[in-house]
């Protein structure tokens, strides 16, 4: 690891800790970095928020896309004190960035009681088998929107 990448990691875990002390929300920190430069930063704001997608790497994806005015992270590195959640790591792929670093590992989180292994394994599941009782509706109805977005010459594609 090099020393900027150091550093950019050092500043997340900063921001968990921070967020720890004063008492804002769970042990975790984020920062994006583009062109060596931090451009967002993202601590976990669940509670504060009242808002369960208001992870750290969220919070700093938002942000890193609102600053940029874009919604994909192309030539950004993701540096967070925790591997991923599985809603993270999706937002991640999605955001598209170049790379990701993480600190702590999903084991040690569940060792403190963020465990989302339960998680991994419902999404192995198939739907029928889920414990979240799960039913799809008006398929015909809602495919007129894919048909409508297949024709469009209008549409930014992701």
């Amino acid at each position: 690891m090099n020393q900027g990448e150091n550093n950019f990691m050092k500043e997340a875990i900063r921001l968990s800790i921070h967020n720890v002390e004063s008492n804002a929300g769970g042990p975790f920190g984020a920062v994006i970095v583009k062109n060596g430069e931090i451009i967002a930063r993202g601590t976990n704001q669940v509670t504060a928020n009242s808002d369960p997608t208001a992870h750290a790497e969220m919070v700093a994806i938002r942000a890193a896309c609102q600053s940029l005015g874009t919604f994909q992270l192309d030539g950004c590195e993701v540096y967070t004190s925790c591997e991923p959640c599985p809603m993270c790591l999706g937002a991640i792929y999605w955001a598209r960035p170049d790379k990701l670093y993480f600190a702590n590992t999903k084991a040690d989180a569940a060792a403190i009681q963020f465990d989302d292994q339960f998680i991994y394994e419902e999404l192995a599941k198939p739907i029928t088998d889920r414990k979240l009782f799960t039913r799809q509706l008006m398929q015909n109805e809602a495919l007129i929107a894919f048909t409508k977005w297949t024709e469009s010459l209008n549409k930014k594609s992701y």
